[in-house]
């Protein structure tokens, strides 16, 4: 054990580590001489170059099969390059996305790890011993895949955290003032839907912010007093632009991004609020029925949150040559982390029983359940929209499914503007797919087109 405040060291040796089996190391090469081969460094320290600065400081004392594990929040492009670095010069490197917070860290974590194949054997016993169980036992751990993939799945899954977390507060908002529920009597409904198909570590840490109190004052809620924004550490952002970059509508996590950047904007809110007349909010006429729509929403559109995660894991295999299992990354998810959750183990059921199943909308179990989810949904769209209640994640995942399932959209009237304008071409529904035509619209242009290509 290591840290660059040495003091530190002194301090936890003589607190928390007094009596546990550990060495305490003042320098980085005390901690490498002290080390069986290979050797195998995990770092734990913030994303960016000072990763790149440890890792210089390190392998001076290294030798060859020795493994660097990263188990920071990392930008996956930096652990595709860090691996092919080290490897270059004979090391390894494992990019290990972790997720568990405090409590993962005392209680056991969910890992995520990444990079040089042959460094897995070597820490596979620690990581899984150290990592979170579900009910029977097995490890919230697994080999993810090559190069950036460990924490290339770490980003997904903080950026589905993201989206979560926003469902559960627009959810929030609905019930004060569309259902008039108080905190006490929300409480109680986020206890009972801990119960039920939305049982989660959000659900459940929610329901528990909900009924503290001022210490001084009991019948003051803490949760009224926080400032409503929100901070960010980036890697929500990073799932963003992923999915720009694949191509890959991960429509709700960008929602959830946008929505936290929003609340940032708290000055300009206020004003605002001052000029824009409000929206007359329409209460719900049967305040059970409404909480009933609200949990189906929310069941509803994490399925499409959780469905466009795993496409845009899915295509970045397929750029990166990665061979990802899908059913072991949702096992991975179930206990330790942020968002564990009973749900994914539905998921893990889908992807065993179809490996290549292109998108979990499609699975028979998640079909069912949206289309049972689907009135409650939409009423709960619908009146959120009626009163004027910005409903960005709940709306935009009804959106995509409503795109999912339409033959034809107007996407052939965009692509006639684009070869208007552009003379960016386009194909036709009676000629062969990749036949390519323009057509000079105004009669004054020409014939030439311009080449096709998608940014």
């Amino acid at each position: 054990m290591n840290n660059r405040t040495t003091s530190k060291i002194d301090e936890f040796m003589n607190g928390r580590g007094a009596g546990k089996k550990l060495v305490a190391c003042h320098t980085v090469q005390d901690l490498v001489n002290n080390l069986k081969k290979p050797r195998k460094i995990m770092l734990m320290v913030k994303a960016g170059d000072v990763v790149d600065k440890f890792i210089d400081s390190i392998v001076p004392y290294l030798e060859e099969g020795d493994i660097i594990i990263d188990g920071g929040n990392s930008h996956f492009p930096d652990s595709n390059r860090r691996t092919k670095t080290l490897e270059a010069k004979g090391l390894r490197f494992i990019g290990a996305g972790v997720s568990g917070g405090e409590e993962g860290a005392l209680t056991g974590p969910s890992i995520m790890p990444g990079g040089s194949v042959s460094a897995w054997e070597h820490v596979k016993p620690i990581f899984q011993k150290i990592a979170a169980k579900v009910e029977d036992g097995s490890p919230c751990c697994d080999w993810v895949g090559e190069q950036g993939a460990g924490h290339f799945v770490k980003m997904v899954h903080n950026g589905i955290e993201y989206g979560d977390m926003q469902l559960i507060c627009e959810a929030y908002q609905l019930l004060r003032t569309v259902g008039g529920v108080n905190n006490k009597e929300m409480h109680d409904v986020f206890v009972g839907w801990n119960k039920g198909d939305l049982d989660s570590y959000l659900i459940e840490i929610t329901a528990d912010i909900l009924a503290k109190t001022e210490e001084n004052d009991p019948n003051k809620y803490i949760v009224d007093s926080i400032l409503d924004t929100a901070g960010q550490k980036g890697t929500g952002k990073w799932t963003a632009i992923a999915a720009l970059d694949h191509g890959v509508p991960v429509t709700l996590i960008g929602e959830a991004v946008f929505a936290r950047c929003l609340s940032a904007q708290k000055d300009e809110r206020v004003e605002a609020s001052k000029i824009i007349p409000a929206t007359p909010v329409h209460p719900a006429a049967d305040k059970q029925a409404f909480i009933n729509d609200i949990r189906d929403a929310i069941y509803a559109a994490k399925i499409i949150s959780y469905a466009q995660g795993f496409v845009l894991m899915n295509a970045a295999a397929k750029e990166f040559k990665w061979n990802l299992n899908y059913g072991g990354i949702a096992l991975m998810w179930r206990g330790g982390c942020i968002i564990r959750s009973k749900f994914l183990g539905k998921i893990k059921e889908a992807f065993d029983k179809n490996p290549n199943l292109s998108n979990l909308v499609l699975d028979p179990f998640f079909l069912d359940k949206l289309q049972a989810c689907l009135p409650g949904w939409r009423r709960v769209v619908a009146h959120a929209t009626l009163s004027g209640i910005p409903v960005p994640a709940l709306s935009t995942a009804l959106s995509y499914y409503d795109g999912l399932r339409t033959e034809r959209l107007p996407a052939n009237l965009l692509q006639a503007q684009r070869d208007y304008f552009g003379a960016h071409t386009y194909e036709r529904v009676d000629a062969p797919r990749g036949q390519f035509f323009h057509t000079n619209w105004t009669g004054r242009g020409g014939t030439t087109a311009s080449s096709t290509y998608n940014a």
